[in-house]
């Protein structure tokens, strides 16, 4: 710590408060990314959940909207019986009105040749008489299909007939129909003797390329998927075609060794909902899922959302909230050493001054009394400075005094002319030069040393410049401050607004300048903000000279731009200010000035 202790005031005191600033700034920004990242999330798995909803909400309305032609056609069989031909017009008409239907057979229960009991141990099949019309979609016609086999194993059959339910079966590749599809088979059932009697199933077959078609329509960001898996797991829909039919969302854990996709399918498959931490089984990407089932056959819907994507907008206002922090850091630590440098410069003047007095420039020493009371630098100084002042002439002692305090006001006012100029952008021609949209052109001359006119720009994003011009009330250092102060709340709010509004700026920036403002002062501001793409310029004029509109030929044509009837910024809070729109052609120009330019006289000499 001696480095510390050898350190000047200025210096130890800039340390301390640059270091709390730094904490406060730290810990400002950290709560902000905490509290903005919980808001986002909340908010996506909200979203998150909606979409899954509504997506599922759309397949099973699909799929129970196709349970409906089955059942419908069960019901005409068994009312109706009809024969041979009117069955295979029934089948193809259900088939030509329901297009996302592949195929619908009418599957009937066996009936021996002779008066066996076909549930006798022993019974030949080929003693049967089996009887079915198939019908599937081909190309752009319908055609038969016969089943040329014993269908009675099959689970598309046996199942139904077996729980006297309809159901939906697991995906399969259909022979006849030579595509990936799943079946719901219907029983219905025959009054005989009094009794029913299973008669056969109504099947319809749906291909499982309409399904892939809805899930792979939804689109999450750039790199954000769905997926679709069966009751046990199998992959039905995913963007990666080798993983359809071929793997379960298990074996897939399985191989990745990853326990934590192998719970969320244990979950899916239990037709449970749910919103968790995700990473891709193929590409180890971050994202968040939601997944809720389909109620109609028990499978389940996924939906991914890419975390880097969607945190991309809160990763922006974290970076753009460093970049104030960073700024207000330098122009606190600006601030600190001009305060320190006020602090210290009476005392080094003070010191030195004594020093010159005591090797003898006055032809006098200087006494050196020390009294207890005081024990500090400046005091020590002050009474060795007022012991000198005693032994000198009263005359000698004024003029010295008036000769300091006049230099050192002109140099503290030289120093805030300088500040003031340095806080004005001033790099022309020209000053974006990445930006051949647009020519910026802007300059300002103080009456004084230091005065209260005031221009800034700075673009809002790569489409939007934001640009003002002001006119604070007053000269001198008061104007300057309040013009300092004003142009850090112009920047500090129109960047900080989500959707970008120049009448919103300045009632944020008038309601700060109202709220403490003991001297009233007030300051004239034009605030514009120009989309350099389409050439439109939104405006408020806070009680501004209103700008000149010029013609791009460059004729004498000059328009003065409407004003928005606002009051100057500081004068009243909860002032609601209006916004105007123009659209400047290719060419024309926008000249915003003070009263400056209108006040000057010419030069009678």
């Amino acid at each position: 710590m001696n480095w510390l202790r050898r350190r000047k005031i200025a210096f130890k005191l800039s340390l301390l408060v640059l270091s709390g600033v730094t904490l406060v700034i730290a810990v400002i920004l950290t709560l902000n990314y905490n509290v903005t990242r919980r808001l986002m999330i909340e908010k996506i798995e909200e979203n998150a959940f909606n979409l899954a909803q509504a997506t599922a909400n759309r397949i099973n309305t699909l799929l129970k909207a196709a349970e409906k032609i089955p059942a419908g056609v069960a019901l005409t069989i068994t009312e109706l019986e009809p024969d041979d031909t009117e069955l295979a017009s029934l089948l193809k008409a259900r088939l030509e009105q329901n297009l996302e239907l592949y195929g619908i057979a009418a599957v009937f229960a066996p009936t021996p040749k002779s008066d066996h009991d076909i549930d006798a141990p022993g019974f030949n099949h080929h003693e049967l008489n089996f009887y079915s019309r198939y019908y599937i979609r081909s190309y752009d016609r319908l055609k038969s299909s016969p089943i040329n086999y014993d269908y009675r194993p099959h689970d598309w059959y046996q199942t139904p007939k077996v729980l006297g339910q309809a159901i939906w079966s697991e995906p399969y590749f259909g022979v006849s129909g030579g595509t990936v599809m799943t079946s719901y088979s219907y029983p219905f059932y025959r009054e005989k003797a009094g009794h029913k009697k299973f008669g056969g199933i109504v099947c319809i077959d749906l291909s499982l390329n309409w399904l892939h078609n809805v899930v792979s329509s939804l689109k999450v960001g750039e790199t954000g998927y769905a997926f679709l898996i069966t009751r046990n797991g199998t992959f039905v829909t995913h963007p990666d075609l080798d993983l359809v039919m071929n793997e379960t969302i298990f074996s897939v854990a399985e191989a990745h060794n990853n326990p934590r996709v192998r719970e969320i399918g244990r979950r899916m498959i239990a037709g449970e909902k749910g919103f968790t931490a995700f990473s891709s089984l193929t590409t180890n990407k971050k994202y968040w899922m939601a997944y809720t089932p389909l109620p109609a056959n028990g499978w389940s819907l996924g939906v991914l959302f890419p975390q880097n994507e969607l945190m991309a907008d809160i990763q922006a206002l974290t970076k753009i909230m460093l970049s104030l922090g960073i700024g207000g850091f330098f122009l606190i630590m600006l601030i600190i050493l001009l305060i320190s440098k006020k602090i210290t410069k009476p005392l080094s003047a003070l010191a030195k001054s004594a020093d010159q007095i005591a090797a003898g420039d006055l032809e006098t020493s200087i006494p050196t009394p020390k009294t207890p009371e005081s024990n500090d630098e400046v005091d020590r100084l002050a009474l060795s400075f007022a012991e000198m002042q005693r032994s000198l002439k009263e005359y000698i002692k004024n003029l010295t005094e008036t000769t300091a305090a006049k230099e050192r006001i002109e140099s503290e006012l030289n120093i805030a002319s300088e500040i003031q100029m340095g806080i004005l952008p001033k790099i022309f021609p020209p000053p974006f030069p990445t930006r051949s949209e647009f020519d910026l052109y802007a300059t300002m001359r103080p009456a004084r040393e230091v005065g209260g006119d005031l221009y800034d720009f700075f673009m809002l994003d790569d489409q939007h410049l934001c640009f003002t011009v002001g006119d604070v009330s007053g000269k001198g250092v008061p104007a300057a401050l309040f013009m300092a102060i004003t142009q850090t709340l112009i920047k500090t709010h129109a960047k900080a607004q989500s959707r970008r509004s120049s009448a919103v700026t300045l009632e944020q920036v008038n309601n700060d300048l109202a709220r403490d403002n003991p001297s009233m002062m007030f300051v004239t501001l034009f605030l514009g903000i120009f989309n350099i793409v389409t050439g439109e310029l939104e405006y408020c004029n806070g009680g501004h000279n209103p700008p000149y509109r010029l013609a791009p030929d460059q004729s004498e044509t000059v328009q003065p731009l409407a004003t928005t009837d606002d009051i100057a910024l500081g004068v009243m809070e909860d002032f609601s200010f209006s916004t105007k729109y123009i659209t400047l052609a290719p060419g024309e120009a926008l000249f915003v000035f003070t009263d400056g330019v209108t006040d000057a006289m010419n030069n009678l000499d």
